[in-house]
């Protein structure tokens, strides 16, 4: 396969607005041992390219500046040592950053095929999604058949995947949202109580719906005053997941209830751990979670989609927060 010098891409020009993303061009990135070039064809846009876009969110060490951290596309060039894998071969995958290109580079572990009927767009919505729910609430909270789950941001791409996901695994699921149409398509994708944020109080909806019990398990990623709300909402032996503070880090919280209910505060990013970590992840995925994606069980939800020249209106719309589900990006 005869392979370009440079490519096309979108740079972070500076720190700040969604005007700062500029189309660029830069030389086409070399996989080391262990990695695989993607050409790309469509890529994700995640509130932590808004976020490093800000410059609130630098990429890891030796990671790539360019925003974008996951991709689908074909296999383009093989780095030393990888098997498994081939030239022109469809995969999606999780980057460390650089998906907002023409061509990127991936950890070969990282890389998954397609499920079956999908195109690049719906694959593209799949990575940064499914490998961040599935490491929070299954292998970090432990969710498991028969329990509750509270999920914040429910018509997030992380929000609409959780859901969804766990009511594969027969978990009953409540979810806040910020508008009456928000919440509908929480419960049309299977929540059993979609609560508007805005004229409801969560903590008094989940006291009735559990008959005062409270939810197994929190995915949160709102954090700020969220947090002292959450634990009471928590059951006896619930747990925390914290993986975004829209609302900031910070927050006054009574341990009290903490060590009367035997709650478990945990949190994560997926971004900086080592390879090895999420090559775990990825693992459990393609045994536990592409069967039900190949059956059709679950199915990412893509809101819009833009060309790669357009990053700078796909950030606008993010931060509109006026979608529901994946914002992706064509190349």
């Amino acid at each position: 396969m005869s392979l370009p010098v440079t490519m096309n891409c979108i740079e972070i020009s500076a720190f700040g607005g969604p005007e700062l993303l500029k189309p660029a061009t830069r030389p086409l990135p070399v996989p080391q041992a262990g990695e695989v070039l993607i050409k790309v064809a469509a890529a994700g846009v995640n509130r932590p390219d808004v976020i490093q876009r800000q410059g609130l969110y630098p990429p890891p060490p030796g990671a790539s500046d360019l925003p974008g951290l996951e991709v689908a596309g074909t296999i383009a060039a093989l780095g030393q040592g990888v098997e498994g894998l081939a030239l022109g071969q469809p995969v999606c995958a999780l980057l460390t950053g650089g998906g907002y290109a023409d061509y990127a580079v991936a950890a070969a572990p990282l890389c998954l095929p397609l499920p079956a009927g999908y195109d690049m767009i719906r694959a593209a919505a799949l990575p940064e999604t499914v490998f961040t729910v599935w490491y929070n609430l299954f292998m970090r909270a432990h969710l498991k058949a028969g329990e509750s789950l509270l999920v914040h941001g429910g018509t997030s791409g992380i929000g609409t995947t959780a859901i969804q996901l766990a009511r594969a695994f027969d978990v009953r699921v409540f979810t806040t949202a910020g508008s009456t149409e928000k919440c509908r398509a929480c419960e049309d994708l299977g929540a059993a109580r979609a609560i508007n944020y805005r004229d409801e109080d969560f903590v008094q909806v989940i006291a009735a719906e559990t008959g005062g019990k409270g939810v197994d398990v929190i995915l949160d990623m709102v954090g700020g005053d969220y947090l002292p709300r959450n634990i009471k909402c928590l059951a006896t032996d619930g747990r925390h997941v914290s993986i975004a503070f829209l609302k900031g880090p910070k927050a006054e919280v009574s341990f009290l209830p903490v060590m009367l209910k035997r709650l478990t505060l945990t949190g994560s990013t997926l971004r900086p751990q080592p390879v090895q970590a999420k090559a775990a992840i990825a693992a459990e995925l393609k045994a536990q979670v592409w069967p039900l994606l190949d059956q059709g069980r679950l199915a990412p939800v893509v809101h819009a989609t833009f060309p790669l020249a357009q990053a700078e209106q796909a950030h606008r719309l993010m931060e509109a927060s006026a979608h529901v589900g994946k914002i992706i990006l064509t190349i």
